[in-house]
């Protein structure tokens, strides 16, 4: 996510070391250069002018102060403008209306409005313990219905029933009225999709913003559109009275300019951002954060909220007494951690929210979810018994295991031996100064790669 700018405002900071103070010639030879990175990120021309002038008006004069270098007290200036360009504040859902409160999702197609209506429900139904119903009124392709439908059932979300012989309008108060009934908290409307701002597209959704009368309205865009996003959601702003943003594919935009222009084009906030196609690819959108992550200084903040809500905090502290001991570690609790790991988003989702310097350090052990998954894969394929004894796995067990997960028996070795050195490390730290003895024994000793 935002790679490439990410990178370039790395690049620019380090090229700030070494010097004494900011000036104003080194701020103009720096802002010159993240000027560049906007513009190839696909920042819209007028946010980046407004942008750069602020930053320059905000650094000339800045002192560095104790042990600040000229390259952080520019950083600390980038960071506090890219957190006012994006919005300052994450913006909540609004929910302060009679039930149903209705959502309802607008955008273009192929935007990502249903798999979105989707993990939004699922995201209300868990964090907000809400009642949710959603509803499809797109009938020009059948499809989006029965799509809508499966998803629902897959997240276990209640699902209003709609057809193409129906008007959209009566769908949504038919749903509507059902949710009332019901005592759904939330009604999400999942609308239909144009491959292009038209007249019938928008007179369309203004009769159902009309009859159902949204406490929230969002604007679905995806975010490698680039600044053709903007310019649609400028478009639907100007249409509807939009209340907020879902920029979706944020994961899969190394530029990232649509997140950058946005808030800034449309004056609408952006309140979620998708960064993953599972269902809990759903994230809330927090200016600062995303500042931050852009600058290279990681998200442990967002980070620390997924691990609070996936992480099994009793089974996480059984693992980390047997951890501290050294003792009654087994491939169990190896594979436990592979599954708290994928709840969180996978290893790739981890490291997109470290600091620069952790997640290149981190790419550099070349970790592959590939190889993670294999690595579940031979433990599903062991019985119990093997889980809790690996030492006791002989040449006719591993044939079986490797047959069973799909594997060569070399893989299994790996694992096996992968595990062996795990458990040595872990007796090696649990014991009673060890960490010293090792540390004197290693005392003036040369290692390959090491200068």
């Amino acid at each position: 996510m935002l790679d490439n700018l990410t990178q370039r405002f790395t690049g620019i900071i380090k090229n700030l070391r070494g010097q004494g103070r900011l000036t104003e010639s080194n701020i103009q030879d720096a802002l010159r250069e993240v000027r560049l990175a906007l513009l190839e990120a696909d920042v819209a021309l007028p946010v980046v002018k407004e942008f750069i002038a602020k930053v320059k008006e905000a650094a000339l004069g800045e002192e560095v102060i104790g042990s600040l270098t000229p390259g952080q007290a520019l950083i600390g200036v980038v960071n506090r403008e890219l957190t006012k360009l994006m919005g300052e504040a994450n913006v909540g859902i609004n929910l302060a209306t009679v039930p149903p409160a209705v959502i309802l999702m607008a955008g273009l197609q192929g935007a990502g409005k249903t798999t979105s209506s989707g993990k939004l429900a699922k995201l209300l139904s868990e964090q907000n313990k809400k009642k949710v119903l959603l509803v499809s009124c797109d009938v020009y392709r059948p499809a989006a219905i029965e799509q809508l439908r499966t998803l629902a059932d897959q997240l276990k979300i209640d699902f209003f029933p709609s057809d193409v012989t129906q008007k959209p309008q009566a769908i949504a108060l038919a749903a509507h009225d059902w949710a009332r009934k019901h005592h759904h908290d939330i009604l999400i409307v999942d609308t239909a999709g144009r491959l292009a701002v038209d007249e019938a597209m928008m007179a369309e959704i203004k009769d159902l913003h009309g009859a159902l009368k949204p406490i929230e309205t969002l604007f679905v865009v995806d975010a490698m559109t680039g600044q053709d996003a903007v310019n649609t959601a400028k478009a639907f702003g100007e249409a509807l009275p939009l209340t907020g943003v879902i920029l979706t594919k944020l994961d899969g935009d190394a530029r990232g300019g649509a997140a950058l222009s946005v808030r800034q084009i449309t004056g609408k906030p952006i309140k979620f951002v998708g960064v993953s196609e599972k269902p809990n690819g759903l994230e809330a959108f927090h200016p600062e954060r995303m500042a931050q992550r852009i600058l290279g200084m990681g998200d442990v903040l967002s980070l620390l909220e997924e691990a609070q809500r996936n992480v099994d905090l009793g089974e996480a502290e059984k693992l980390a007494k047997k951890m501290h001991s050294g003792k009654g570690f087994d491939l169990n609790d190896f594979k436990m951690q592979i599954v708290q790991m994928k709840k969180m988003g996978g290893m790739s989702a981890l490291m997109d929210k470290l600091p620069a310097q952790l997640a290149q350090a981190a790419a550099g052990a070349k970790v592959d979810e590939r190889q993670i998954n294999r690595t579940e894969g031979i433990i599903n394929s062991m019985t119990p018994w093997e889980r809790s004894h690996p030492e006791q796995i002989k040449a006719s067990r591993k044939k079986r295991i490797a047959a069973g997960s799909g594997v060569q028996v070399m893989h299994v070795n790996q694992l096996l031996n992968q595990f062996e050195q795990s458990q040595k490390m872990m007796k090696m730290f649990s014991g009673k100064g060890m960490m010293s003895k090792m540390m004197k024994s290693m005392a003036g000793k040369k290692f390959p790669g090491m200068r």
